[in-house]
């Protein structure tokens, strides 16, 4: 009873004056029962980490933030500090923090709601608890900017803000205890949201972790809300086969464990059935139903060695059981050569055990288990930035502690810095970029599109105006500001720092230089026909080289920007021309029939660019975009826009077959797109008929397309069997209605079934 005198005198004492005299929150008796059950087993587990003062600093800050009517439940009813006790349980018991964790844990709800400031915690707690609340405040504050969470990049953005990794791995214990409790709510669209970020966020990161256990709890847990009846149907399918599974893993095992004791060897053995999350996958992956998945438990072997002999005794059993059932060379798995990048250490076989069915065995050690349902410091390596810089180091120096101490107790002292050469940056809607560190703001406008880096002027960064050349760092939400007036600029090139900006710059300082050279020849030309003087091209060019120009796109830059003045060049012009020119070889001339065209002086055969109006987004036009070949957009179709991975916009139908999976995986992704502007654009449609067989029919179809002047039959592809013909017509035509004209005429025709547009 002395053990405990916190929690005890805070319930007497504290709790219930202070629920009586408050009207904004209240304790149930379960909730008191709850948070008493949970101290006791986590004073139990950590008593011995906790410093003088810990109990009587906590008990004074939980009073302090109850008595102010701080506590809120949250949307779904839960009560802060029993979700505080729960999660600080799960991250000692599931994970093994102690105690610095545990106190962050419970006192994240006060700075949060501004009750307690980082600096008193570090001065009351100290600096690690401090590090490990001011890690959750900085994710905290990301979500804040509405990120665009189901990406690799947001992933990694999570692991390089963190800065010590007792804060990633508390953010998923926090996500494990909120889907346990969010059961039975009401809210199902938040459960939904929840869960959804769940799937895609925080389970692929404890698995990364190498949280296996954690990983498979937050897996099924998304799969029971988001798709209920899958996840009951394959719950119950297991109900309903345990029996017999359980009968079958014992006549495996018996022999095997007669076997290994003959051995000498030190063991248990326990058969463990797959995920429900796993076994949907593998349903959906194999379009099989429940009963077509055969795989649906593993046997685990669980060896007691010494470290150094750990997989001398692993390939021993592994030879036992090869002996007694036959083996599936090719679903051999040894991990115990090269481990998993996460740290996972275990050899996996497949065997034709009784009745002819294959079992999967996994072999391990005590150590390795406890690494693959837990994770351990020296193990948490990130498979996505393999060979990073710092990584292996990072890696080496955690090991080497682990060595001499309690890695977990290490940890408390160890900071992770993978990402120093990378940043993430969030646009306004949340979409989420990794830059290499040192790019600029021109970086992140050329990255969006060629159009918005060619005329950015600038940007607000976390809503304060920067320059052009601002450097980015991790977290910053950047908004683009441009102009109409702004070109590109040679300096450029100095201010961006990714190979692709640079390249982007290039080509517009190219494509500028094109502009105003024709511009100039225009201007050029326009003063010759002013002052009546005939301008011929050798005499030109004997000009701009007696001028000292080695390139004619200098002369006429030159004359863009004022530096030539043209009337001195056409005075020049007139000098040349009334003296003597030298005859060369390109002043002979020709007869036309010895005329020979040079084909490399052709331009090269490029696809017209449509003139429709196409608007996209917010009102903008004149972005560049192509039309998706899947669906074959016209002018007048139902479109919207999709931003592919290399920056660039398809155009899609509306009721393309691809829509509906574009829309749900990558909605982040999907832009708004109208027309809204007729010009003189023809587009390729294909045509799908079907009809009899019948004499002339096909002739028919083809003389309804011919008979419109606006019409152009590109190919057709006919196939008939048995009476019947089907065929494809490649059509160019110029919008909808026109179509739907054509489509209705091409249903008359005799013997004509059906026409779709494909």
């Amino acid at each position: 009873m002395t053990r405990f005198p916190f929690i005890i005198w805070f319930f007497s004492h504290l709790f219930v004056p202070l629920l009586r005299m408050t009207e904004k929150f209240e304790f149930t008796s379960q909730e008191k029962e709850d948070i008493l059950s949970l101290y006791n087993q986590i004073k139990q587990e950590i008593g011995s980490s906790l410093i003088e003062g810990d109990e009587e600093k906590m008990r004074r800050y939980l009073g302090d933030y109850i008595e102010q009517n701080h506590v809120h439940r949250d949307m779904f009813g839960l009560n802060p500090i029993l979700l505080g006790f729960q999660t600080a349980q799960l991250i000692v018991e599931e994970i093994g923090l102690r105690r610095d964790a545990v106190l962050a844990v419970l006192l994240r709800s006060s700075i949060e709601d501004g009750h307690l400031t980082i600096k008193e915690v570090s001065s009351n707690f100290g600096e690690s608890v401090a590090r490990i609340l001011y890690g959750l405040q900085r994710i905290r504050n990301l979500y804040k900017k509405n990120p665009v969470v189901e990406t690799e990049n947001f992933r990694n953005l999570l692991l390089s803000f963190a800065e010590d990794m007792r804060v990633i791995l508390i953010m998923i214990a926090d996500r494990v205890n909120l889907m346990r409790q969010i059961r039975d709510t009401r809210h199902t669209e938040a459960q939904r949201e929840v869960s959804e970020e769940a799937a895609y966020l925080y389970a692929p990161l404890a698995h990364k972790l190498g949280l296996y256990k954690l990983k498979s709890e937050l897996e099924d847990l998304s799969l029971k809300y988001l798709e209920h009846d899958a996840y009951y149907h394959i719950k119950e399918k297991l109900s309903e086969t345990k029996k017999s599974r359980d009968e079958y893993i014992e006549r495996f095992i018996l022999p095997v464990s007669e076997q290994l004791k003959k051995a000498g060897l030190n063991f248990h053995i326990k058969g463990r059935t797959k995920s429900i999350h796993s076994i949907w996958q593998k349903m959906k992956k194999q379009k099989c139903d429940f009963e077509g998945v055969f795989d649906l438990f593993a046997i685990r072997v669980i060896l007691d060695a010494p470290v150094e002999k750990e997989k001398m005794y692993c390939w021993q059993v592994y030879s036992i059981i090869t002996d007694m059932y036959q083996p599936n060379p090719k679903r051999l798995r040894d991990w115990l050569s090269v481990p998993k990048s996460n740290g996972y250490e275990s050899l996996h076989i497949t065997v034709l055990g009784p009745e002819q069915k294959w079992v999967e065995v996994q072999i391990r050690t005590e150590r390795m288990d406890e690494i693959a349902e837990r994770g351990v410091a020296a193990h948490w390596r990130y498979k996505g930035v393999k060979g990073d810089s710092g990584l292996d180091e990072w890696l080496t120096n955690i090991r080497a502690m682990l060595e001499s101490s309690d890695g977990l107790e290490a940890m408390d002292q160890f900071k992770m810095d993978l990402y120093e050469d990378e940043v993430f940056v969030f646009t306004p809607k949340g979409d989420l970029y990794k830059f290499p560190k040192g790019a600029t703001v021109l970086d992140f406008a050329y990255h969006i599109h060629s159009k918005i880096g060619n005329s950015c002027t600038g940007a607000r960064i976390n809503n304060k105006v920067v320059a052009l050349r601002q450097v980015l760092q991790s977290g910053d939400q950047v908004e683009i500001m441009t102009s109409s007036t702004q070109k590109p600029r040679q300096e450029w090139l100095n201010i961006v720092k990714t190979s692709r900006a640079k390249s982007k710059v290039r080509l517009a300082l190219k494509e500028t230089q094109v502009k105003e050279g024709l511009f100039a020849k225009e201007t050029l030309e326009r003063k010759f026909k002013n002052r009546k003087v005939e301008m011929e091209e050798s005499t030109m060019q004997h000009l701009i080289k007696k001028l000292g120009f080695k390139e004619v796109s200098d002369f006429y830059r030159q004359i863009a920007d004022g530096t030539l003045d043209v009337n001195q060049v056409i005075d020049k012009y007139l000098e040349i021309q009334q003296g003597e020119q030298p005859v060369t070889g390109n002043n002979v001339a020709q007869s036309a029939a010895d005329f020979v065209l040079d084909d490399s002086k052709l331009s090269p055969l490029t696809s017209t660019l449509s003139d429709d109006v196409l608007v996209i987004d917010q009102g903008m036009k004149g972005v560049d975009y192509q039309l998706a070949r899947c669906c074959q957009p016209i002018y007048g179709d139902k479109v919207f826009g999709f931003v592919t991975v290399s920056g660039g916009i398809k155009i899609h139908r509306e009721d393309c077959p691809n829509a509906p999976e574009l829309k749900k995986r990558f909605g982040y992704r999907v832009v708004k797109a109208r027309w809204s502007g007729k010009g003189s654009s023809q587009y390729a449609i294909t045509l799908r008929v079907i009809g009899n067989d019948d004499i002339g029919i096909v002739n028919n179809l083809t003389n309804i397309i011919s008979r419109d002047e606006k019409l152009i039959l590109r190919s057709i592809n006919i196939d008939s069997h048995d009476g019947l013909f089907s065929g494809n017509l490649t059509i160019m035509i110029d919008d909808t209605s026109r179509l739907e004209s054509l489509v209705k005429k091409l249903r008359t025709v005799k013997g004509v079934k059906q026409v779709d547009r494909i």
